[in-house]
């Protein structure tokens, strides 16, 4: 019942958000995105109130089952450590869009629909990664290394050269399965021309954005695993990362170049997370250490980032 009133709630939360909040494309200004992104933190933190009280009831019919302050404490880490790895699938967004020239009034319609099938992979890996962790112990060795390699090679990467849209794997396989237009029709995303039906831009930088999501999904599901592998704790605050992504990218993604070095935050997390899930069959760190790494890794990070763009930006 939990698990079919959360899923109906995010749906009703969706239909609101596409329907009448957003229903005319309109270019979203940065006050906007920062009003709707408070509103999506907001109601992220709540809902470890309710987290709280759902646990407690569990707790009290079943003493073995997990302390519902724990439970919070967990969808809170759960929750930062999502978020603050949706800083990089921000900057590729914004790559994204203006690679195939979206104009920004129809960037939310995209966003929206990209969401909807976020939510479905990543339930899909949740679902797997967490039966993978229950039943094969060894997994976890399996993910953390898989994170510390991530970490690594974060930290070494070069420049990658622009963007060329035409020239990506995704472009030519949407190519040979349906005719790609130029032409945008405003916020459709297939036209008519001829009596043959063509993709837009915008239905390929739709697909184009959810490939990079499962990329992406790659990191942040196993990361999020290392916390707990409680299905609801791991689903529930993905999907409040996911959905506050929207509004995060159009009040942060003009100041992208303010927060370079936030990457190195990201690369810390990774590497501590990697960490406690390789040695988690010999030592597991308490909740709070979790929380209080990712959070201070953070806080770094967007201090450094001010505090050495600042200058040079005058």
């Amino acid at each position: 019942m939990v698990w079919i009133v959360f899923i109906a709630a995010v749906l009703l939360l969706l239909a609101l958000d596409l329907g009448i909040f957003n229903k005319t494309p309109h270019i979203i200004c940065s006050k906007e995105a920062g009003i709707w992104s408070g509103i999506w933190v907001t109601l992220s933190l709540s809902f470890s109130g309710v987290i709280y009280w759902l646990y407690e009831q569990n707790y009290i019919a079943n003493p073995d089952h997990l302390k519902p302050a724990v439970a919070s404490v967990k969808f809170i880490t759960g929750y930062l450590i999502e978020l603050s790895l949706s800083a990089d699938n921000i900057f590729v967004i914004a790559i994204i869009f203006a690679s195939f020239k979206i104009a920004q009034k129809y960037q939310h319609r995209i966003l929206f629909w990209g969401i909807i099938g976020a939510i479905i992979f990543r339930g899909s890996m949740i679902f797997f990664g967490v039966i993978l962790i229950r039943k094969i112990d060894w997994t976890t060795y399996i993910f953390g290394g898989f994170l510390v390699f991530t970490a690594i090679k974060m930290f070494f990467k070069k420049e990658e050269d622009e963007f060329n849209p035409e020239e990506s794997l995704v472009y030519k396989i949407i190519g040979k399965i349906i005719p790609i237009t130029h032409h945008k029709d405003k916020e459709h995303f297939f036209v008519k021309e001829n009596n043959r039906n063509y993709a837009t831009p915008l239905l390929v930088t739709l697909i184009v954005i959810e490939v990079m999501d499962m990329v992406f999904a790659l990191d942040s599901v196993p990361a999020i695993l290392a916390i707990t592998s409680d299905p609801f704790l791991v689903f529930s605050s993905n999907i409040f990362a996911i959905l506050g992504l929207r509004s995060m990218y159009f009040f942060l993604a003009k100041m992208l170049e303010k927060f370079r070095y936030l990457e190195y935050s990201l690369i810390a997390i990774l590497i501590f997370i990697g960490i406690k899930m390789l040695i988690v069959h010999f030592y597991k760190f308490p909740e709070w250490v979790s929380l209080g790494f990712i959070g201070i890794a953070l806080v770094i990070g967007i201090v450094v980032s001010l505090k050495l763009a600042g200058p040079k930006e005058k």
